[in-house]
């Protein structure tokens, strides 16, 4: 018992680890990449190629003032950013990223908890995230950060429908809700080419999910100076920079184990594969991201109401209906 409780805490904190280690560097490699498409210089001096631009960015958002505005509501205002980054890592609890592995002879599952209904439990972490926003724009006392939130508040309550049907769609389609064994089920043939539409309304959800451009109108410096986290400084604009970039992560991994098979591919390499497949999403967050423009804010709520919900209460109707005939 006691040693199944240390190899928990032991795999949680290297994932943790490696998490926030990515999330730092995911920043640079956006920098790099949007400066490459967009024809001009991304960083390239604190150390060689710029790579120690992260923990430059860390130590100056370290040592620089943590303001706070009069009249915010204090606990609330602290726990914004916590709970955002505590949630946001909190989804990688059922990720697996591999099969088994002995280290030392001694048996090691390349997941923290092997839940039977993980995908309930995914849903269930990614309805929740939605608070660390509004309470940030409720709490900071500021009409920009209070529209934020509120914005946020509706377009996560609005794209979370359209996603938790695509992925009970594909739940359908495995038997299970268990994410090791719909990875397992995809050893002949992908899900993303069985049931591609539930792949795309997946992919659009998650952009919507994370706040991340087409559909960053939370932030929206233009209209909102930057939206629920206008009143954030310092370490605590930073955790909420971090849930950002971690929740990329966790969608994408959503979608290689979902969608691209999880672990599998050729030769004795799971984890390599699983982080390559997924390296290839947050390329494409990345690329998304510096070619096209933001939706207006009814745009995003009548696609979301009228075309991808339709769409994906259809999809899971026909693929009920086929999974019923041909089983």
């Amino acid at each position: 018992m006691l040693m199944n409780i240390a190899e928990i805490l032991l795999k949680s904190l290297v994932l943790i680890l490696v998490l926030m280690g990515a999330a730092a560097y995911m920043t640079f490699l956006e920098r790099v990449v949007m400066a490459r498409m967009q024809l001009r210089l991304g960083p390239n001096r604190v150390g060689p190629l710029g790579l120690l631009q992260p923990i430059a960015d860390g130590i100056k958002l370290l040592c620089k003032e943590s303001f706070q505005p009069f009249g915010v509501d204090k606990f609330t205002y602290w726990l914004a950013p916590s709970l955002s980054l505590f949630l946001a890592l909190f989804a990688f609890v059922v990720i697996p990223f591999g099969s088994t592995i002995h280290l030392w002879g001694h048996p090691v599952t390349l997941l923290i908890a092997d839940i039977n209904a993980g995908i309930v439990f995914l849903l269930a972490v990614s309805s929740l995230s939605v608070y660390g926003v509004v309470l940030a724009g409720w709490s900071s006392n500021n009409r920009y950060s209070l529209l934020g939130g509120l914005r946020g508040t509706a377009q996560m309550i609005s794209y979370e429908i359209p996603m938790g049907l695509s992925l009970l769609t594909i739940s359908l389609s495995a038997g299970t809700l268990n994410l090791s064994e719909i990875v397992e089920a995809q050893s002949s043939h992908w899900f993303i080419w069985t049931n591609p539409l539930s792949f795309i309304i997946y992919l659009i959800t998650a952009f919507a999910e994370t706040n991340r451009a087409p559909f960053d109108l939370p932030e929206a410096e233009q209209e909102l100076t930057a939206g629920y986290h206008t009143e954030y400084s310092g370490m605590k604009f930073a955790m909420f920079f971090l849930a950002e970039y971690v929740n990329i992560l966790a969608v994408s991994s959503i979608a290689v184990t979902l969608f691209l098979g999880g672990w599998l591919g050729p030769g004795n390499i799971p984890v390599v594969w699983f982080v390559l497949k997924v390296a290839l999403f947050v390329f494409l967050f990345m690329w998304v991201r510096a070619t096209m423009p933001r939706f207006r804010y009814d745009q995003l709520m009548s696609f979301g109401w009228k075309i991808l919900l339709p769409l994906a209460t259809l999809n899971f109707l026909i693929t009920a209906f086929f999974i019923l005939v041909i089983r």
